[in-house]
């Protein structure tokens, strides 16, 4: 990983938007940091479009999708996005970045990437995966989000409990035992059937949204993330970057990030983010 500083940011107007986790990116202790709140609205207000991809659940993501200033929240590890507002409810936006007051007459869109019947089968098996993960695993209990969960589940490793690596090493692997994709977060170690991931979420709501292809544009995309459920996008990402509180799971990391910053969680974003401007400015 190298230095944030020594990142070769593409000049003018080639990069077209950002992607980024949430927790421990733009959080601290669960909850946006100033400086990353207002670093999305400043990255807005530059005609970029920006992103959050997390493993956090729909119904937790679905305030955030409603106030924060991005063009979507794509949740549970890229099977669902959730749309904001549509432009004439953000005209509201105060110097936050935040809805105000929210006007109700704008709902949140929600899009798929499985079908109903698809949906509930799966969450049919998945909550027998929870079950025997609970009964078998010491320690292991469900994520206090999982009501929220429609496409995966969770169990808490770092959030509210803590969990020595051989029983998140255990719960890993009964998830995968039963067939299904499971990934490591900074807080909980998420399970679900099929074949979606957070690049794969990627490349799906950009093409949704914005009918372009990322594969073909990767080089003027970024990413910004913090564990190990992001080294498929690290891996992907040209312009991918690290938070500096990644150290944590640096030894555990197959692919790293590209740069890291001086600051950690979203402090560390709101840095990035300078930067892009910054090239984008010419300043």
């Amino acid at each position: 990983m190298q230095a944030l500083a020594n990142w070769p940011a593409p000049s003018g107007n080639t990069l077209l938007g950002v992607f980024t986790d949430i927790d421990d990116t733009l959080t601290a202790d669960g909850a946006i940091t100033p400086d990353a709140l207002q670093a999305l609205a400043d990255l807005k207000a530059a005609g970029l479009k920006v992103i959050p991809i997390t493993g956090r659940p729909v119904g937790w993501s679905e305030p955030m999708a409603a106030h924060w200033p991005v063009d979507a929240i794509v949740a549970e590890n890229g099977a669902v996005a959730l749309l904001p507002p549509t432009s004439p409810a953000r005209a509201g936006l105060n110097e936050k970045g935040l809805l105000s007051p929210p006007d109700q007459r704008w709902q949140l869109q929600k899009l798929y990437q499985q079908d109903t019947a698809t949906r509930s089968a799966n969450f049919a098996r998945m909550q027998a995966v929870l079950q025997q993960i609970e009964q078998t695993v010491p320690g292991a209990r469900r994520a206090e989000d999982s009501p929220g969960r429609e496409t995966d589940i969770a169990i808490d490793h770092s959030e509210f409990t803590h969990l020595p690596q051989a029983a998140i090493d255990q719960a890993v692997a009964q998830m995968r035992a039963a067939g299904m994709n499971a990934t490591v977060s900074s807080i909980h170690i998420n399970g679900w059937f099929g074949a979606h991931n957070k690049l794969e979420g990627a490349r799906w709501i950009t093409q949704a949204l914005f009918g372009r292809d990322l594969d073909a544009e990767m080089a003027r995309w970024v990413y910004v993330g913090d564990s190990t459920n992001d080294q498929l996008m690290f891996q992907t990402f040209e312009h991918s970057f690290g938070v500096a509180n990644i150290r944590r799971f640096e030894a555990r990391l197959s692919h790293l990030p590209r740069y890291i910053t001086p600051s950690e969680r979203g402090s560390g974003f709101a840095e990035v983010a300078r930067a892009i401007l910054a090239a984008r400015t010419g300043v």
